[in-house]
């Protein structure tokens, strides 16, 4: 079976068989990789897929609703959290990110019919960033829209290439 290069550990290759390129519509997986993402900035993404579960429980599921009232005791909390990247910028942005993303939902009904009518991630990351989003450069937005399914970057002749492409 052929795969694209890029997967080389267990993690890796779990996540690109069945996770990457898999156009998502659900608003809480769409808030994960978004805080995600950003997290991975200057970093490995094999760092951030070993750290997921613990991101899962520091960020309760990804709920932006619960994220958005993080106060500073709960952000302390966080940066001490040796589970997670411990970056002030990166926490605080997490908590931006979440009152940004419901004030999306608020208009749009849901992020996905905002983040869908998107086809640039250089227009996407400016209109977040108008939003008040933070580390959504353009870099990060295009690997958000690739993980999201929103990009197909599998290599053409990746198993998942064709089966994603329709």
């Amino acid at each position: 079976m052929k795969r694209c290069s890029w997967p080389s550990s267990e993690l890796d290759i779990e996540y690109h068989d069945n996770e990457w390129g898999v156009p998502v519509h659900d608003d809480r997986v769409l808030f994960e990789f978004l805080i995600l993402e950003g997290a991975q900035a200057g970093l490995s993404w094999d760092t951030i897929l070993a750290k997921r579960e613990n991101y899962r429980k520091a960020f309760e599921r990804f709920d932006p609703r619960k994220v958005a009232r993080y106060g500073a005791a709960k952000k302390r909390q966080l940066l001490g959290n040796a589970g997670i990247v411990r970056n002030r910028a990166k926490i605080e942005s997490a908590v931006i990110n979440a009152r940004a993303f419901l004030e999306v939902q608020k208009e749009f009904g849901t992020f996905a019919a905002y983040v869908w009518r998107f086809t640039d991630a250089g227009t996407l990351s400016r209109d977040l960033k108008r939003r008040g989003f933070k580390f959504v450069g353009a870099t990060i937005i295009y690997a958000f829209m690739q993980a999201i399914g929103m990009v197909n970057d599998h290599a053409r002749d990746c198993f998942r290439y064709k089966a994603l492409a329709r």
